[in-house]
Protein backbone atom coordinates (compact mmCIF):
# COMPACT_ATOMS: atom_id res chain seq x y z
CA UNK A 1 0.00 0.00 0.00
CA UNK A 2 1.38 3.44 -0.87
CA UNK A 3 2.93 5.32 2.34
CA UNK A 4 3.93 1.79 4.20
CA UNK A 5 7.19 1.40 4.92
CA UNK A 6 9.35 -0.92 2.68
CA UNK A 7 11.47 -4.05 3.72
CA UNK A 8 14.29 -2.39 4.28
CA UNK A 9 13.10 -0.01 6.97
CA UNK A 10 13.33 -1.14 10.66
CA UNK A 11 10.04 -2.28 11.67
CA UNK A 12 8.96 0.38 14.65
CA UNK A 13 8.24 -1.37 18.25
CA UNK A 14 4.74 -0.23 18.27
CA UNK A 15 1.15 -1.56 19.33
CA UNK A 16 1.05 -5.18 20.52
CA UNK A 17 2.93 -8.29 19.72
CA UNK A 18 2.21 -12.26 21.10
CA UNK A 19 4.99 -14.37 22.72
CA UNK A 20 4.78 -17.51 24.28
CA UNK A 21 1.46 -17.79 25.02
CA UNK A 22 0.54 -13.72 25.81
CA UNK A 23 -0.14 -10.37 23.70
CA UNK A 24 2.16 -7.88 25.28
CA UNK A 25 3.46 -4.87 24.31
CA UNK A 26 5.58 -5.01 21.36
CA UNK A 27 8.33 -3.71 22.71
CA UNK A 28 8.22 -5.91 25.53
CA UNK A 29 8.81 -8.95 22.72
CA UNK A 30 11.99 -10.31 23.80
CA UNK A 31 14.30 -13.21 23.73
CA UNK A 32 17.82 -13.82 25.30
CA UNK A 33 21.01 -12.92 23.88
CA UNK A 34 21.25 -17.07 24.78
CA UNK A 35 18.72 -18.14 22.88
CA UNK A 36 19.69 -20.92 20.84
CA UNK A 37 18.01 -20.01 17.78
CA UNK A 38 19.49 -16.62 18.14
CA UNK A 39 23.41 -18.66 18.16
CA UNK A 40 22.51 -20.94 15.41
CA UNK A 41 19.67 -20.46 13.31
CA UNK A 42 17.33 -23.42 14.72
CA UNK A 43 13.72 -21.25 13.67
CA UNK A 44 11.04 -21.50 11.95
CA UNK A 45 8.88 -18.34 10.53
CA UNK A 46 6.25 -17.96 8.13
CA UNK A 47 5.66 -14.81 6.20
CA UNK A 48 1.86 -13.48 6.04
CA UNK A 49 0.01 -11.03 4.02
CA UNK A 50 -3.12 -8.70 5.20
CA UNK A 51 -4.96 -6.78 2.52
CA UNK A 52 -6.73 -3.38 3.38
CA UNK A 53 -10.01 -2.15 1.67
CA UNK A 54 -10.47 1.15 1.95
CA UNK A 55 -14.30 1.07 0.26
CA UNK A 56 -14.97 -1.53 2.26
CA UNK A 57 -13.28 -1.26 5.90
CA UNK A 58 -11.76 -4.27 5.63
CA UNK A 59 -8.71 -6.02 6.11
CA UNK A 60 -8.27 -9.63 4.63
CA UNK A 61 -5.40 -12.00 5.48
CA UNK A 62 -4.24 -13.85 2.49
CA UNK A 63 -4.32 -17.69 3.05
CA UNK A 64 -4.12 -17.70 6.23
CA UNK A 65 -4.82 -21.05 7.55
CA UNK A 66 -2.47 -22.75 4.47
CA UNK A 67 0.59 -20.82 5.98
CA UNK A 68 -0.09 -22.61 9.32
CA UNK A 69 -0.72 -25.69 7.48
CA UNK A 70 3.07 -25.20 6.06
CA UNK A 71 4.80 -24.12 9.07
CA UNK A 72 3.61 -27.41 10.76
CA UNK A 73 4.96 -28.99 8.40
CA UNK A 74 8.51 -26.55 8.23
CA UNK A 75 8.31 -27.74 12.14
CA UNK A 76 7.75 -31.10 11.91
CA UNK A 77 11.11 -31.52 9.60
CA UNK A 78 12.87 -29.71 12.55
CA UNK A 79 11.34 -31.01 15.52
CA UNK A 80 9.84 -27.41 16.37
CA UNK A 81 6.44 -27.90 18.44
CA UNK A 82 3.96 -25.60 17.86
CA UNK A 83 1.40 -24.51 20.32
CA UNK A 84 -1.60 -25.34 18.70
CA UNK A 85 -3.12 -26.46 15.19
CA UNK A 86 -4.06 -24.04 12.37
CA UNK A 87 -7.16 -22.94 13.44
CA UNK A 88 -5.95 -22.38 16.54
CA UNK A 89 -2.45 -20.12 15.63
CA UNK A 90 -5.15 -18.20 12.82
CA UNK A 91 -7.38 -17.57 15.77
CA UNK A 92 -4.49 -15.72 17.60
CA UNK A 93 -3.19 -13.97 14.17
CA UNK A 94 -6.87 -12.53 13.77
CA UNK A 95 -6.70 -11.47 17.54
CA UNK A 96 -3.19 -10.07 17.03
CA UNK A 97 -4.50 -7.66 13.65
CA UNK A 98 -7.65 -6.32 15.80
CA UNK A 99 -5.75 -5.15 18.92
CA UNK A 100 -3.70 -3.35 16.57
CA UNK A 101 -6.59 -1.95 14.78
CA UNK A 102 -4.27 -2.14 11.39
CA UNK A 103 -6.52 0.01 8.13
CA UNK A 104 -2.98 -0.29 6.11
CA UNK A 105 -1.45 -3.31 4.29
CA UNK A 106 -0.07 -5.51 6.74
CA UNK A 107 3.03 -8.02 6.86
CA UNK A 108 2.39 -10.99 9.75
CA UNK A 109 5.87 -12.71 11.02
CA UNK A 110 5.25 -16.17 12.66
CA UNK A 111 8.12 -17.53 14.39
CA UNK A 112 8.73 -20.66 16.45
CA UNK A 113 12.77 -21.53 17.71
CA UNK A 114 14.61 -23.91 19.77
CA UNK A 115 14.18 -20.83 23.23
CA UNK A 116 16.56 -23.20 25.47
CA UNK A 117 19.84 -20.80 26.50
CA UNK A 118 22.05 -23.60 25.65
CA UNK A 119 25.41 -23.88 23.91
CA UNK A 120 24.37 -27.45 22.51
CA UNK A 121 23.90 -27.47 18.69
CA UNK A 122 21.35 -30.18 18.68
CA UNK A 123 17.14 -30.03 17.94
CA UNK A 124 15.89 -32.77 20.19
CA UNK A 125 15.03 -32.05 23.80
CA UNK A 126 15.45 -28.11 23.84
CA UNK A 127 12.51 -25.98 24.89
CA UNK A 128 10.66 -24.06 22.11
CA UNK A 129 8.84 -20.47 22.27
CA UNK A 130 6.66 -19.11 19.84
CA UNK A 131 6.02 -15.32 18.69
CA UNK A 132 3.82 -13.97 16.36
CA UNK A 133 4.40 -9.82 14.87
CA UNK A 134 2.77 -7.83 12.66
CA UNK A 135 3.69 -4.27 11.00
CA UNK A 136 2.31 -2.13 7.90
CA UNK A 137 3.96 -2.47 4.95
CA UNK A 138 3.93 -2.00 1.18
CA UNK A 139 6.05 -3.72 -1.81
CA UNK A 140 9.15 -6.07 -1.12
CA UNK A 141 10.12 -6.47 -4.59
CA UNK A 142 9.34 -4.15 -7.47
CA UNK A 143 6.19 -5.14 -9.17
CA UNK A 144 6.69 -2.37 -11.97
CA UNK A 145 9.50 -4.46 -13.80
CA UNK A 146 12.81 -5.40 -12.10
CA UNK A 147 16.15 -6.87 -13.19
CA UNK A 148 17.42 -10.07 -11.40
CA UNK A 149 20.85 -11.50 -11.81
CA UNK A 150 22.14 -15.39 -11.39
CA UNK A 151 24.13 -15.62 -8.60
CA UNK A 152 27.61 -17.49 -7.96
CA UNK A 153 25.98 -18.74 -4.96
CA UNK A 154 24.74 -22.44 -5.29
CA UNK A 155 20.75 -23.08 -3.61
CA UNK A 156 21.31 -25.12 -0.92
CA UNK A 157 20.58 -28.74 -1.36
CA UNK A 158 17.42 -30.63 0.63
CA UNK A 159 20.73 -33.42 1.63
CA UNK A 160 22.09 -30.14 3.59
CA UNK A 161 19.21 -27.62 4.46
CA UNK A 162 15.74 -28.68 3.27
CA UNK A 163 14.70 -25.47 1.10
CA UNK A 164 10.98 -26.38 1.53
CA UNK A 165 11.08 -25.92 5.44
CA UNK A 166 10.92 -22.40 6.11
CA UNK A 167 14.23 -22.73 8.32
CA UNK A 168 15.56 -19.28 9.90
CA UNK A 169 19.30 -20.24 9.49
CA UNK A 170 19.02 -21.19 5.62
CA UNK A 171 18.59 -17.72 4.84
CA UNK A 172 22.09 -16.59 4.83
CA UNK A 173 21.61 -18.67 1.82
CA UNK A 174 19.35 -15.80 0.41
CA UNK A 175 21.27 -13.05 1.72
CA UNK A 176 24.71 -13.80 0.29
CA UNK A 177 22.59 -14.23 -3.37
CA UNK A 178 20.76 -10.87 -2.63
CA UNK A 179 23.76 -9.26 -1.64
CA UNK A 180 25.87 -10.30 -4.61
CA UNK A 181 22.97 -9.32 -7.31
CA UNK A 182 22.51 -5.77 -5.86
CA UNK A 183 26.35 -5.62 -6.40
CA UNK A 184 25.45 -6.34 -10.24
CA UNK A 185 22.78 -3.84 -10.06
CA UNK A 186 20.13 -6.46 -9.61
CA UNK A 187 16.98 -6.25 -7.29
CA UNK A 188 16.61 -9.98 -7.01
CA UNK A 189 18.90 -12.61 -7.53
CA UNK A 190 18.23 -16.57 -9.13
CA UNK A 191 19.69 -19.44 -7.73
CA UNK A 192 20.91 -22.30 -9.58
CA UNK A 193 20.77 -25.85 -8.16
CA UNK A 194 24.01 -27.61 -7.56
CA UNK A 195 23.05 -29.59 -10.89
CA UNK A 196 22.99 -26.42 -12.72
CA UNK A 197 19.20 -25.90 -13.18
CA UNK A 198 17.06 -22.51 -12.11
CA UNK A 199 16.19 -23.32 -8.07
CA UNK A 200 13.81 -19.96 -7.42
CA UNK A 201 14.81 -16.15 -6.72
CA UNK A 202 16.52 -14.65 -3.39
CA UNK A 203 13.47 -14.69 -1.83
CA UNK A 204 10.40 -16.30 -3.76
CA UNK A 205 9.35 -18.43 -6.94
CA UNK A 206 10.14 -18.49 -10.46
CA UNK A 207 7.68 -18.74 -13.33
CA UNK A 208 8.99 -18.35 -16.94
CA UNK A 209 6.42 -18.39 -19.78
CA UNK A 210 7.46 -19.54 -23.03
CA UNK A 211 5.06 -20.05 -26.34
CA UNK A 212 2.32 -19.23 -23.57
CA UNK A 213 2.30 -21.87 -21.17
CA UNK A 214 3.68 -20.83 -17.73
CA UNK A 215 6.58 -23.27 -16.73
CA UNK A 216 8.33 -23.10 -12.68
CA UNK A 217 10.83 -25.48 -11.52
CA UNK A 218 9.56 -29.02 -10.08
CA UNK A 219 9.00 -28.79 -5.86
CA UNK A 220 12.42 -31.44 -6.51
CA UNK A 221 14.87 -28.46 -7.45
CA UNK A 222 15.63 -27.40 -3.74
CA UNK A 223 12.68 -24.66 -3.89
CA UNK A 224 10.61 -23.23 -1.32
CA UNK A 225 6.69 -25.20 -1.89
CA UNK A 226 5.33 -21.55 -2.12
CA UNK A 227 1.87 -21.12 -1.33
CA UNK A 228 1.35 -17.72 -3.97
CA UNK A 229 3.28 -20.49 -6.29
CA UNK A 230 0.17 -22.67 -5.96
CA UNK A 231 -2.24 -20.04 -6.17
CA UNK A 232 -0.39 -18.86 -9.30
CA UNK A 233 -0.49 -22.00 -10.87
CA UNK A 234 -4.59 -22.04 -10.16
CA UNK A 235 -5.16 -18.44 -11.63
CA UNK A 236 -3.36 -19.69 -14.55
CA UNK A 237 -5.37 -22.39 -15.66
CA UNK A 238 -8.37 -20.51 -14.23
CA UNK A 239 -7.31 -17.85 -17.31
CA UNK A 240 -6.57 -20.50 -19.74
CA UNK A 241 -3.01 -20.84 -19.76
CA UNK A 242 -1.15 -24.14 -19.54
CA UNK A 243 1.46 -24.91 -16.90
CA UNK A 244 4.03 -26.72 -16.81
CA UNK A 245 6.52 -27.92 -13.85
CA UNK A 246 9.85 -29.33 -15.27
CA UNK A 247 13.73 -28.55 -14.88
CA UNK A 248 14.72 -25.04 -16.45
CA UNK A 249 18.46 -24.49 -17.59
CA UNK A 250 19.82 -21.33 -17.13
CA UNK A 251 20.24 -20.04 -21.03
CA UNK A 252 16.29 -20.53 -21.23
CA UNK A 253 16.12 -17.28 -19.19
CA UNK A 254 17.86 -15.63 -21.99
CA UNK A 255 15.50 -16.75 -24.37
CA UNK A 256 11.87 -16.49 -22.19
CA UNK A 257 8.79 -14.48 -23.68
CA UNK A 258 8.29 -13.69 -19.68
CA UNK A 259 9.64 -14.01 -16.59
CA UNK A 260 8.31 -13.06 -13.02
CA UNK A 261 8.68 -13.62 -9.30
CA UNK A 262 5.90 -14.65 -6.62
CA UNK A 263 5.74 -15.05 -2.88
CA UNK A 264 3.93 -13.51 0.09
CA UNK A 265 6.68 -10.73 -0.09
CA UNK A 266 7.52 -10.63 -3.62
CA UNK A 267 3.59 -11.24 -4.61
CA UNK A 268 3.66 -10.83 -8.07
CA UNK A 269 6.68 -9.58 -9.51
CA UNK A 270 7.52 -9.43 -13.16
CA UNK A 271 10.94 -9.58 -13.96
CA UNK A 272 12.41 -7.60 -17.48
CA UNK A 273 15.82 -8.01 -17.38
CA UNK A 274 18.34 -10.87 -16.24
CA UNK A 275 22.12 -10.86 -16.44
CA UNK A 276 22.14 -7.69 -18.26
CA UNK A 277 19.95 -9.02 -21.08
CA UNK A 278 16.08 -7.90 -21.94
CA UNK A 279 13.31 -10.36 -20.97
CA UNK A 280 11.63 -10.57 -24.15
CA UNK A 281 10.79 -7.35 -25.44
CA UNK A 282 12.40 -5.75 -22.17
CA UNK A 283 8.92 -4.61 -20.83
CA UNK A 284 6.16 -6.36 -18.54
CA UNK A 285 4.28 -9.26 -20.43
CA UNK A 286 0.73 -9.80 -21.09
CA UNK A 287 0.77 -13.10 -18.86
CA UNK A 288 2.49 -11.85 -16.03
CA UNK A 289 -0.30 -8.60 -16.39
CA UNK A 290 -3.09 -10.98 -16.25
CA UNK A 291 -1.92 -12.70 -13.28
CA UNK A 292 -0.66 -10.15 -11.29
CA UNK A 293 -3.97 -8.38 -12.03
CA UNK A 294 -5.83 -11.14 -10.95
CA UNK A 295 -4.18 -11.59 -7.80
CA UNK A 296 -4.49 -8.45 -6.67
CA UNK A 297 -7.48 -8.23 -7.28
CA UNK A 298 -8.60 -11.43 -5.25
CA UNK A 299 -6.30 -10.58 -2.71
CA UNK A 300 -7.69 -7.40 -1.24
CA UNK A 301 -11.09 -8.46 -2.16
CA UNK A 302 -11.75 -6.20 -5.46
CA UNK A 303 -12.91 -9.63 -7.11
CA UNK A 304 -15.22 -12.17 -5.07
CA UNK A 305 -13.46 -15.07 -6.63
CA UNK A 306 -11.87 -17.64 -4.06
CA UNK A 307 -13.70 -16.42 -0.89
CA UNK A 308 -11.89 -19.18 1.01
CA UNK A 309 -8.41 -17.64 0.23
CA UNK A 310 -9.38 -14.70 2.38
CA UNK A 311 -9.95 -14.17 5.80
CA UNK A 312 -11.62 -10.99 7.00
CA UNK A 313 -10.39 -9.46 10.13
CA UNK A 314 -13.48 -6.87 11.64
CA UNK A 315 -16.66 -7.84 12.01
CA UNK A 316 -19.22 -5.95 9.75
Amino acid sequence: MKGAPGPANEIPEAGVAYLDGAFVPFADAKVSIATHALQYGTGVFEGIRAYWNAPAEQLYVFRLREHFERMTRSCRIVRIGLPGDADELSAIVLELLRRNAFTSDVYIRPLAYKAARVVKVALHGLRDGFGIYAFPMGGYLSTGGLAAHTTSWRRISDEAIPARAKVSGAYINTALAVDEAAEHGAEEAIFLTSGGHVSEGGGSNLFMVRDGALITPPVTDDILEGITRQTIEDLARELGYAFVQRPIDRTELFIADELFFCGTGAQVAPCVKVDGRPVGSGTIGPIAKAIGDRYFAIARGDDASHPEWRTAVYAR
